[in-house]
């Protein structure tokens, strides 16, 4: 006698979800920010959508709003922002309204927390 073979569908659906069983058990494990975190990374949103910051300047910017030193350092890395285009941001915007050498436009981006690199890629983008 032979067996009834199982639709393909059945195979598929079978497989599926034995695969997505560990996927839904790893993210379920991992850590949720909490409700200070969250606000915080909403405020540092917000900020980089109407001026640009270096990441410790932003974090400066949240502690002087009352967020926890941790909180805001959650905040700053986990926005997603690419630091050094944030430092072409703030190198355009100094050029627009005042002159400077490339020299001293390094030297103020790194003033408000650019790292070297970050100021020299900024001030690179900016003088193009």
């Amino acid at each position: 006698m032979t067996q009834p073979s199982t639709p393909k569908s059945a195979e598929v659906e079978s497989g599926k979800s034995k695969s997505s069983e560990p996927a839904e058990t790893a993210q379920s494990a991992e850590p949720t920010a909490t409700a200070s975190q969250e606000n915080a990374l909403a405020s540092a949103e917000s900020y980089l959508e109407y001026s640009s910051f270096s990441e410790s300047g932003l974090v400066g910017q949240l502690k002087s709003e009352g967020f926890s030193t941790a909180d805001a350092q959650y905040a700053a890395s986990h926005t997603g922002a690419d630091w050094n285009e944030q430092a072409v941001k703030s190198a355009e915007s100094y050029l627009e309204y005042s002159s400077f050498s490339e020299s001293g436009l390094v030297a103020q981006l790194k003033s408000e927390g650019f790292t070297s690199s970050q100021a020299e890629y900024g001030v690179s983008k900016a003088y193009k």
